[in-house]
């Protein structure tokens, strides 16, 4: 069974919305492209090597559009390697309309999101997430994804879409490797799904030490 994995950017107060420029979500937001003058040598890396053997992308509708006007004319540009990667892939759609889809290999879901993701993980080894705020929250509210890389940067916008905004549920994750920090503060963390759903304890208990005589 494949994985489902999600590669996501946020700012300190965790928005994610419109990182790549300011036409990506424009609607009633300033900030749009608050991660480019974040990134550096150490972030490209990073994410240059997130997306080794992936062999699938999942987006929502949104970003499937900025992305079939991009990358298919990025070919034998700076950014050939992920547009040779992009453009060669299939990629699936999640989208409750019934949209134009110009970008090869590109393939709309069905209405079910669950039995769609269960049919990609069966015919994918490792299919990433990418962009696409509103699928990410619906994936996460509903677990169905195993990995997420969650990049945090050191600005706190105030406004936008938050990740978690509309229905987070308790969710337990684990912390793949040892968080990676690049030059200009951003934060890089890979986690894993976890089992089960986050526990509750006293920090005053005796035998934590931090009782009134501690």
């Amino acid at each position: 069974m494949g994985l489902i994995h999600i590669e996501l950017f946020a700012t300190l107060d965790l928005v994610g919305q419109a990182p790549g420029g300011p036409d990506e979500d424009p609607e009633g937001f300033p900030f749009g492209g608050w991660q480019a003058p974040l990134l550096d040598e150490t972030a490209g890396e990073q994410i240059g090597a997130a997306y080794e053997g992936t062999d699938a992308l999942l987006l929502g509708r949104r970003t499937y559009d900025i992305f079939a006007a991009y990358w298919p004319h990025q070919k034998g540009g700076p950014d050939n390697e992920i547009a040779t990667l992009f453009n060669s892939v299939p990629k699936y759609v999640a989208s409750r309309g019934t949209p134009d889809l110009p970008w090869a290999g590109s393939t709309q879901l069905g209405p079910d999101l669950a039995d769609a993701v269960r049919e990609i993980r069966g015919r994918h080894e490792h299919v990433k997430v990418v962009g696409s705020l509103d699928l990410v929250q619906s994936l996460l509210r509903e677990k169905l994804f195993d990995r997420l890389d969650l990049w945090v940067h050191p600005i706190v916008l105030g406004v936008g879409k938050k990740v978690f905004d509309g229905g987070a549920v308790p969710t337990n994750l684990t912390l793949l490797q040892p968080p990676a920090a690049g030059p200009k503060g951003a934060v890089y963390l890979r986690y894993a799904l976890g089992e089960g759903t986050p526990a509750t304890g006293d920090m005053s208990a005796p035998d934590r030490g931090l009782g009134p005589d501690a």
